[in-house]
Protein backbone atom coordinates (compact mmCIF):
# COMPACT_ATOMS: atom_id res chain seq x y z
CA UNK A 1 0.00 0.00 0.00
CA UNK A 2 1.16 2.98 -0.97
CA UNK A 3 3.24 5.62 2.27
CA UNK A 4 0.30 8.23 1.51
CA UNK A 5 -2.84 5.77 2.02
CA UNK A 6 -1.22 4.36 4.75
CA UNK A 7 -0.41 8.51 6.42
CA UNK A 8 -4.50 8.75 5.37
CA UNK A 9 -5.36 5.68 6.77
CA UNK A 10 -3.62 6.81 10.10
CA UNK A 11 -4.77 10.02 10.59
CA UNK A 12 -8.29 8.57 10.20
CA UNK A 13 -8.03 5.94 12.68
CA UNK A 14 -6.41 8.63 14.91
CA UNK A 15 -8.69 11.03 14.59
CA UNK A 16 -11.93 8.92 15.25
CA UNK A 17 -9.88 7.85 18.37
CA UNK A 18 -9.39 11.22 19.51
CA UNK A 19 -13.24 11.84 19.08
CA UNK A 20 -14.58 9.19 20.59
CA UNK A 21 -11.84 9.68 23.90
CA UNK A 22 -13.39 13.27 24.31
CA UNK A 23 -16.96 12.13 23.47
CA UNK A 24 -15.98 9.54 25.91
CA UNK A 25 -15.11 12.41 28.61
CA UNK A 26 -18.00 14.29 27.99
CA UNK A 27 -20.64 11.39 28.71
CA UNK A 28 -22.55 11.65 32.04
CA UNK A 29 -21.83 8.85 34.54
CA UNK A 30 -23.84 6.08 32.97
CA UNK A 31 -23.62 2.06 33.60
CA UNK A 32 -20.89 0.43 31.19
CA UNK A 33 -22.92 -1.60 28.88
CA UNK A 34 -24.27 2.03 28.09
CA UNK A 35 -20.66 3.25 27.27
CA UNK A 36 -19.59 -0.23 25.26
CA UNK A 37 -23.41 0.17 23.30
CA UNK A 38 -22.31 3.93 22.21
CA UNK A 39 -18.45 2.14 21.27
CA UNK A 40 -19.99 -0.20 19.29
CA UNK A 41 -22.22 2.09 17.37
CA UNK A 42 -19.46 5.12 16.99
CA UNK A 43 -17.23 3.07 15.69
CA UNK A 44 -19.45 1.19 13.54
CA UNK A 45 -20.17 4.20 11.97
CA UNK A 46 -16.69 5.43 11.38
CA UNK A 47 -15.37 1.97 10.12
CA UNK A 48 -17.96 1.90 7.64
CA UNK A 49 -16.80 3.61 5.31
CA UNK A 50 -14.79 0.71 4.43
CA UNK A 51 -17.71 -1.49 3.35
CA UNK A 52 -18.37 0.83 0.84
CA UNK A 53 -15.22 -0.01 -1.19
CA UNK A 54 -15.30 -3.98 -0.04
CA UNK A 55 -18.85 -4.14 -1.51
CA UNK A 56 -18.40 -1.91 -3.88
CA UNK A 57 -18.72 -4.19 -6.95
CA UNK A 58 -22.46 -5.10 -5.15
CA UNK A 59 -24.02 -1.55 -5.29
CA UNK A 60 -27.81 -1.23 -5.64
CA UNK A 61 -30.13 1.47 -6.22
CA UNK A 62 -32.20 1.13 -3.26
CA UNK A 63 -32.72 3.90 -0.81
CA UNK A 64 -30.69 2.07 1.87
CA UNK A 65 -27.95 1.90 -0.50
CA UNK A 66 -28.17 5.97 -0.97
CA UNK A 67 -28.38 6.24 2.64
CA UNK A 68 -25.68 4.05 3.36
CA UNK A 69 -23.34 5.72 0.83
CA UNK A 70 -24.27 9.15 2.13
CA UNK A 71 -23.67 8.57 6.11
CA UNK A 72 -20.40 6.21 5.84
CA UNK A 73 -18.41 8.65 3.29
CA UNK A 74 -19.87 11.66 4.83
CA UNK A 75 -18.00 10.40 8.28
CA UNK A 76 -15.35 11.37 6.77
CA UNK A 77 -16.06 14.98 6.79
CA UNK A 78 -17.50 14.89 9.89
CA UNK A 79 -14.31 13.60 11.61
CA UNK A 80 -12.22 15.93 9.11
CA UNK A 81 -14.52 19.33 10.80
CA UNK A 82 -15.10 17.97 14.64
CA UNK A 83 -11.01 17.30 14.39
CA UNK A 84 -10.28 20.92 13.77
CA UNK A 85 -13.02 22.06 15.73
CA UNK A 86 -12.39 19.77 19.04
CA UNK A 87 -8.51 21.08 18.45
CA UNK A 88 -9.55 24.60 18.81
CA UNK A 89 -11.98 24.46 21.78
CA UNK A 90 -9.32 22.35 23.72
CA UNK A 91 -6.76 24.70 22.94
CA UNK A 92 -9.08 27.70 24.68
CA UNK A 93 -9.48 25.36 27.67
CA UNK A 94 -6.13 25.83 27.85
CA UNK A 95 -6.29 29.62 28.04
CA UNK A 96 -9.84 29.43 30.14
CA UNK A 97 -9.57 26.55 32.59
CA UNK A 98 -13.05 26.31 33.67
CA UNK A 99 -14.32 25.83 30.38
CA UNK A 100 -15.96 22.67 30.31
CA UNK A 101 -18.16 22.71 27.18
CA UNK A 102 -15.62 22.12 24.59
CA UNK A 103 -17.10 18.92 22.96
CA UNK A 104 -20.41 19.88 22.85
CA UNK A 105 -19.53 23.36 20.99
CA UNK A 106 -17.20 20.86 18.73
CA UNK A 107 -20.39 19.25 17.72
CA UNK A 108 -22.42 22.00 17.46
CA UNK A 109 -20.15 23.77 15.11
CA UNK A 110 -19.70 20.83 13.17
CA UNK A 111 -23.16 20.46 12.98
CA UNK A 112 -23.66 23.45 11.66
CA UNK A 113 -20.69 23.23 9.27
CA UNK A 114 -22.22 20.35 7.44
CA UNK A 115 -26.06 21.75 7.43
CA UNK A 116 -24.43 24.58 5.70
CA UNK A 117 -22.44 22.62 3.19
CA UNK A 118 -25.40 20.37 2.37
CA UNK A 119 -27.22 23.10 1.12
CA UNK A 120 -24.47 24.27 -0.72
CA UNK A 121 -24.26 20.97 -2.93
CA UNK A 122 -28.02 20.78 -3.08
CA UNK A 123 -27.85 24.76 -4.76
CA UNK A 124 -25.44 24.43 -7.58
CA UNK A 125 -24.56 27.86 -8.77
CA UNK A 126 -24.89 29.00 -12.69
CA UNK A 127 -21.20 30.37 -14.36
CA UNK A 128 -21.55 32.26 -17.22
CA UNK A 129 -18.70 32.94 -19.35
CA UNK A 130 -18.51 34.54 -22.89
CA UNK A 131 -15.75 33.12 -25.36
CA UNK A 132 -14.82 35.60 -28.05
CA UNK A 133 -13.80 34.16 -31.10
CA UNK A 134 -12.91 35.71 -34.71
CA UNK A 135 -13.33 31.57 -35.95
CA UNK A 136 -16.94 31.85 -36.82
CA UNK A 137 -18.20 32.86 -39.65
CA UNK A 138 -19.26 36.12 -40.47
CA UNK A 139 -23.14 36.44 -39.60
CA UNK A 140 -22.97 33.86 -36.99
CA UNK A 141 -25.31 34.33 -33.86
CA UNK A 142 -22.79 32.57 -31.99
CA UNK A 143 -23.80 29.54 -29.64
CA UNK A 144 -24.55 28.62 -26.17
CA UNK A 145 -22.52 25.87 -24.96
CA UNK A 146 -23.51 24.37 -21.31
CA UNK A 147 -20.68 22.44 -19.63
CA UNK A 148 -20.86 20.19 -16.85
CA UNK A 149 -18.63 18.34 -15.36
CA UNK A 150 -18.64 15.43 -12.23
CA UNK A 151 -22.23 13.90 -11.83
CA UNK A 152 -21.18 10.61 -10.71
CA UNK A 153 -24.72 8.77 -10.83
CA UNK A 154 -24.96 5.56 -8.84
CA UNK A 155 -25.29 5.77 -5.22
CA UNK A 156 -24.27 9.29 -4.63
CA UNK A 157 -25.95 11.09 -7.07
CA UNK A 158 -29.71 9.37 -7.67
CA UNK A 159 -31.98 9.49 -10.36
CA UNK A 160 -33.76 12.46 -7.96
CA UNK A 161 -30.73 14.35 -8.17
CA UNK A 162 -30.02 13.76 -11.87
CA UNK A 163 -33.59 14.85 -12.95
CA UNK A 164 -33.24 18.03 -11.36
CA UNK A 165 -29.66 18.37 -13.11
CA UNK A 166 -31.77 17.48 -16.14
CA UNK A 167 -34.03 20.40 -15.80
CA UNK A 168 -31.42 22.75 -15.31
CA UNK A 169 -29.72 22.05 -17.70
CA UNK A 170 -32.31 22.38 -20.45
CA UNK A 171 -33.87 25.48 -18.72
CA UNK A 172 -30.27 27.34 -20.85
CA UNK A 173 -31.45 26.58 -24.00
CA UNK A 174 -28.72 25.03 -24.62
CA UNK A 175 -27.20 24.89 -28.72
CA UNK A 176 -24.41 22.02 -27.10
CA UNK A 177 -23.94 20.40 -24.20
CA UNK A 178 -20.58 18.57 -22.68
CA UNK A 179 -20.06 16.32 -20.47
CA UNK A 180 -16.54 16.19 -19.30
CA UNK A 181 -16.32 13.10 -17.32
CA UNK A 182 -16.87 10.86 -14.25
CA UNK A 183 -20.95 10.92 -15.32
CA UNK A 184 -21.30 6.93 -13.81
CA UNK A 185 -19.51 6.78 -10.13
CA UNK A 186 -18.39 3.48 -9.21
CA UNK A 187 -20.08 1.23 -10.84
CA UNK A 188 -22.82 1.09 -13.94
CA UNK A 189 -25.39 -1.21 -12.09
CA UNK A 190 -27.02 1.31 -9.67
CA UNK A 191 -27.76 3.29 -12.65
CA UNK A 192 -28.55 0.97 -14.63
CA UNK A 193 -31.31 -0.43 -12.13
CA UNK A 194 -32.54 3.03 -11.97
CA UNK A 195 -33.15 3.31 -15.18
CA UNK A 196 -30.84 6.12 -15.48
CA UNK A 197 -30.86 6.54 -19.52
CA UNK A 198 -34.35 8.32 -19.28
CA UNK A 199 -33.29 10.99 -17.29
CA UNK A 200 -30.41 11.42 -19.66
CA UNK A 201 -31.98 11.35 -22.78
CA UNK A 202 -34.22 14.37 -21.78
CA UNK A 203 -31.05 16.03 -22.46
CA UNK A 204 -31.63 18.37 -24.94
CA UNK A 205 -29.55 20.16 -27.51
CA UNK A 206 -29.95 21.39 -31.06
CA UNK A 207 -26.37 19.88 -31.80
CA UNK A 208 -26.15 17.10 -30.05
CA UNK A 209 -24.77 16.26 -26.53
CA UNK A 210 -20.88 15.31 -26.68
CA UNK A 211 -18.72 13.56 -23.59
CA UNK A 212 -15.49 12.37 -22.27
CA UNK A 213 -14.98 9.39 -20.14
CA UNK A 214 -13.07 10.29 -16.71
CA UNK A 215 -11.16 8.22 -14.42
CA UNK A 216 -14.40 7.01 -12.85
CA UNK A 217 -15.61 5.61 -15.91
CA UNK A 218 -12.21 3.55 -16.14
CA UNK A 219 -12.85 2.41 -11.92
CA UNK A 220 -16.33 1.06 -13.11
CA UNK A 221 -15.17 -0.49 -15.74
CA UNK A 222 -14.63 1.52 -19.15
CA UNK A 223 -16.29 -1.65 -21.10
CA UNK A 224 -19.95 -1.71 -19.25
CA UNK A 225 -19.76 2.63 -19.53
CA UNK A 226 -19.24 2.70 -23.18
CA UNK A 227 -22.11 0.00 -23.46
CA UNK A 228 -24.42 1.65 -21.35
CA UNK A 229 -23.53 5.31 -22.85
CA UNK A 230 -23.41 4.31 -26.33
CA UNK A 231 -26.34 1.94 -26.38
CA UNK A 232 -28.55 3.49 -23.82
CA UNK A 233 -28.51 7.37 -24.41
CA UNK A 234 -28.08 10.21 -27.00
CA UNK A 235 -24.37 11.23 -25.70
CA UNK A 236 -21.93 10.87 -28.41
CA UNK A 237 -19.04 9.50 -26.55
CA UNK A 238 -16.03 10.84 -27.50
CA UNK A 239 -12.47 8.80 -26.96
CA UNK A 240 -9.47 10.34 -28.20
CA UNK A 241 -11.78 11.18 -31.54
CA UNK A 242 -13.36 14.73 -32.77
CA UNK A 243 -16.77 15.71 -33.43
CA UNK A 244 -17.61 17.78 -36.31
CA UNK A 245 -20.72 20.14 -36.12
CA UNK A 246 -22.31 23.12 -37.95
CA UNK A 247 -20.34 26.06 -38.82
CA UNK A 248 -17.34 23.99 -38.74
CA UNK A 249 -16.95 23.97 -35.33
CA UNK A 250 -14.46 20.57 -33.72
CA UNK A 251 -15.06 19.13 -30.71
CA UNK A 252 -12.13 17.21 -29.75
CA UNK A 253 -12.81 14.46 -27.10
CA UNK A 254 -9.31 13.37 -25.11
CA UNK A 255 -9.81 9.64 -23.44
CA UNK A 256 -8.66 9.88 -19.97
CA UNK A 257 -5.05 9.75 -18.64
CA UNK A 258 -6.15 6.40 -17.28
CA UNK A 259 -5.47 5.27 -20.42
CA UNK A 260 -1.65 5.94 -20.87
CA UNK A 261 -2.07 4.97 -24.41
CA UNK A 262 -4.04 8.22 -25.14
CA UNK A 263 -3.14 10.11 -28.16
CA UNK A 264 -1.63 13.49 -27.43
CA UNK A 265 -3.80 16.37 -28.65
CA UNK A 266 -1.19 17.26 -31.41
CA UNK A 267 -2.05 13.89 -33.16
CA UNK A 268 -5.67 14.52 -32.56
CA UNK A 269 -5.57 18.01 -33.98
CA UNK A 270 -2.76 17.07 -37.00
CA UNK A 271 -5.82 17.13 -39.21
CA UNK A 272 -7.77 19.55 -38.20
CA UNK A 273 -8.11 23.12 -39.83
CA UNK A 274 -7.25 25.36 -37.44
CA UNK A 275 -9.58 28.78 -38.92
CA UNK A 276 -12.26 27.15 -37.35
CA UNK A 277 -13.44 26.86 -33.80
CA UNK A 278 -11.86 23.76 -31.51
CA UNK A 279 -13.07 23.14 -28.37
CA UNK A 280 -11.45 20.66 -26.24
CA UNK A 281 -12.99 18.22 -23.65
CA UNK A 282 -10.82 16.61 -21.45
CA UNK A 283 -11.52 15.23 -17.67
CA UNK A 284 -8.15 15.85 -15.99
CA UNK A 285 -6.52 19.47 -16.43
CA UNK A 286 -3.02 17.68 -17.11
CA UNK A 287 -2.39 19.12 -20.31
CA UNK A 288 -3.11 22.91 -20.20
CA UNK A 289 0.09 23.59 -21.97
CA UNK A 290 -0.92 21.82 -24.94
CA UNK A 291 -3.90 23.02 -25.26
CA UNK A 292 -2.72 26.78 -25.30
CA UNK A 293 0.17 25.75 -27.83
CA UNK A 294 -2.06 24.30 -29.99
CA UNK A 295 -4.39 27.47 -30.15
CA UNK A 296 -7.93 25.53 -29.70
CA UNK A 297 -10.86 28.14 -28.18
CA UNK A 298 -12.05 26.61 -25.48
CA UNK A 299 -10.42 23.74 -23.13
CA UNK A 300 -13.31 22.20 -20.83
CA UNK A 301 -12.13 20.04 -17.80
CA UNK A 302 -12.77 18.69 -14.54
CA UNK A 303 -12.25 16.01 -12.13
CA UNK A 304 -10.66 18.77 -9.14
CA UNK A 305 -13.81 19.57 -7.85
CA UNK A 306 -12.23 22.48 -6.20
CA UNK A 307 -10.94 20.03 -3.50
CA UNK A 308 -14.77 19.59 -2.56
CA UNK A 309 -14.46 20.83 1.08
CA UNK A 310 -12.16 23.20 2.67
CA UNK A 311 -8.90 22.85 3.22
CA UNK A 312 -8.68 20.08 0.50
CA UNK A 313 -8.94 22.90 -2.14
CA UNK A 314 -5.60 24.18 -0.88
CA UNK A 315 -4.30 21.02 -1.93
CA UNK A 316 -5.44 21.05 -4.99
CA UNK A 317 -4.67 24.37 -6.20
CA UNK A 318 -1.17 23.13 -5.40
CA UNK A 319 -1.54 19.91 -7.40
CA UNK A 320 -2.84 21.38 -10.75
CA UNK A 321 -1.35 24.28 -13.16
CA UNK A 322 -5.22 25.32 -13.22
CA UNK A 323 -7.62 23.93 -10.45
CA UNK A 324 -10.55 25.79 -10.62
CA UNK A 325 -12.48 28.57 -12.77
CA UNK A 326 -11.79 30.28 -16.03
CA UNK A 327 -8.37 31.87 -17.36
CA UNK A 328 -7.07 33.04 -20.95
CA UNK A 329 -3.79 31.99 -22.39
CA UNK A 330 -3.02 33.45 -25.58
CA UNK A 331 -6.37 32.52 -27.59
CA UNK A 332 -7.02 29.78 -25.28
CA UNK A 333 -9.92 30.05 -22.63
CA UNK A 334 -9.47 27.54 -20.07
CA UNK A 335 -12.54 26.46 -17.89
CA UNK A 336 -12.13 23.66 -14.85
CA UNK A 337 -15.52 23.11 -13.42
CA UNK A 338 -15.53 21.82 -9.85
CA UNK A 339 -18.47 19.77 -10.98
CA UNK A 340 -22.43 19.24 -10.47
CA UNK A 341 -22.12 16.89 -8.32
CA UNK A 342 -19.48 15.67 -6.34
CA UNK A 343 -17.70 12.22 -4.96
CA UNK A 344 -18.79 10.68 -1.98
CA UNK A 345 -19.83 13.15 1.02
CA UNK A 346 -22.73 15.35 0.61
CA UNK A 347 -21.32 18.20 1.39
CA UNK A 348 -19.52 21.52 -0.77
CA UNK A 349 -17.44 23.90 2.24
CA UNK A 350 -15.30 26.12 0.67
CA UNK A 351 -16.27 25.28 -2.76
CA UNK A 352 -19.95 25.21 -4.81
CA UNK A 353 -21.31 22.87 -7.20
CA UNK A 354 -21.95 24.47 -10.34
CA UNK A 355 -23.80 24.35 -14.04
CA UNK A 356 -21.32 26.86 -16.62
CA UNK A 357 -22.69 28.20 -19.66
CA UNK A 358 -20.56 29.56 -22.51
CA UNK A 359 -21.40 31.80 -24.66
CA UNK A 360 -19.67 31.70 -28.07
CA UNK A 361 -19.60 34.96 -29.46
CA UNK A 362 -18.18 36.03 -33.21
CA UNK A 363 -15.51 38.64 -33.14
CA UNK A 364 -17.73 41.55 -35.29
CA UNK A 365 -20.91 41.28 -32.71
Amino acid sequence: MPFFLILMLAAYIGGNAYIFTRALQALPPMPAIFKWLFGLAYWGYALSIFLVFIFRARESADPWGHFFFQVSTGWLVFTLYMVLALVCFDLFRLLVPSFRHGFACALLVTTGVLAYGYYTYKHPQLREVDIITDRLPAGSLGLKIVGVSDVHLGLGTTRDDLSRYVDLINAQHPDIILISGDLIDNDVRPVDEAAMDEELNRLHATYGIYMVPGNHEYLSGIDACKRFIRGRTNIHLLMDSVATLPDGIRIVGRDDRTNTARKTLPELMNRIDTVVPIIVLDHQPTDLTQAERAGVDLIFCGHTHHGQVWPLNLATDRLFDVAYGYTRRGRTNIYVSSGLSLWGPPFRIGTRSELVVFRLIPAEL
